[in-house]
């Protein structure tokens, strides 16, 4: 179990720590919202695990084939509804990977990333289509 403390800090900002590490992030609410957009909003930071979730299972699973993903990227966009109540409808994502398409580990990588720990915590409301790209 891990532990993260978050303060606000006024004018629609946080800090978090991660108790752990002790590393900070901060949060603003976006300029659409009654912020000032002037860092991650705190549905920003959802679309970020997404993204960093995909890119690091897929890293774990990649080295137990031993197989190098360094130069992968992934992109999340993130939607929001625009009805009430505000919240996030969709986190398309595109994942470039530095392999070439017929690699005999693509249905075991492209499988990891949509069964990363977020894609699965995330509810079934939530669009999130994923495009793989191989570019190897």
């Amino acid at each position: 179990m891990v532990r993260v403390s978050v303060e606000y800090t006024g004018d629609l900002h946080c800090e978090a720590t991660h108790d752990p590490s002790q590393s900070h992030i901060e949060t603003d609410a976006p300029a659409d919202n009654k912020g000032k957009g002037q860092t991650f909003s705190p549905t920003d930071l959802v679309a970020t695990a997404l993204g960093t979730c995909i890119s690091t299972t897929m890293g774990i699973k990649a080295e137990e084939l031993g197989v190098d993903l360094r130069g992968m990227s992934v992109s999340v966009q993130k939607e929001m509804s625009k009805d009430a109540p505000r919240r996030i409808v969709a986190l398309p994502s595109e994942v470039h990977i530095p392999l070439p398409v017929d690699s005999p580990y693509r249905e075991t990588l492209e499988q990891t990333a949509l069964n990363c720990p977020v894609h699965k915590s995330l509810p079934v409301e939530i669009q999130r289509p994923t495009k793989f790209f191989w570019e190897g």
